[in-house]
């Protein structure tokens, strides 16, 4: 059972994916992609970190999040991965192979057998990027949130912080 949950920055995608995923009774693992290279996002991260209760084992995955998933889903009766466009960001920066990654972790994603909430941000509404690296991440972002939207079971965009379920 895949819930995606996209939407914009700051919107709430990460509270309403906690929300939804802690009404499920038993331990979490809360998959984490975000690297803090400057002192805003280790703020932010400190952030969603008070904001996960004990129930939550948090693991830091930057890239393999689909060799994560694979060695972990059994142990946990629900997942939460936050955010896809945080993962896909270090995907492009650390040159690994974009649409071989993006599609080693769809295929995990329909594995799981367990719950499993993911978070991922729309980038795709506002002007066309003037530079190729942003227009790159703007599209491999569509292309990856297409392909999670497909397999999953229940699609949520988050407007404004209200939550508008889709799918």
């Amino acid at each position: 059972m895949i819930t995606f949950i996209i939407g914009g920055a700051n919107s709430g995608k990460s509270s309403f994916a906690l929300k939804l995923a802690e009404s499920i009774e038993g331990k979490g693992a809360f998959i984490a992609t975000a690297q803090a290279f400057d002192e805003e996002m280790s703020e932010k991260i400190k952030r969603h970190k008070e904001q996960r209760s004990n129930q939550w084992q948090t693991y830091e995955e930057p890239l393999e999040i689909a060799n994560l998933i694979k060695q972990i889903e059994g142990r946990y009766e629900k997942i939460i991965i936050d955010c896809l466009t945080l993962w896909l960001s270090n995907i492009i920066y650390h040159c690994h192979p974009i649409e071989q990654s993006i599609e080693d972790l769809v295929s995990q994603l329909k594995r799981i057998k367990k719950p499993c909430f993911v978070v991922s941000n729309e980038v795709g509404l506002g002007i066309v990027p003037e530079n190729q690296l942003a227009r790159k991440f703007r599209n491999y972002s569509g292309l990856m949130n297409k392909k999670v939207a497909v397999i999953s079971d229940w699609v949520y965009f988050i407007y404004a912080g209200i939550p508008i379920k889709i799918k």
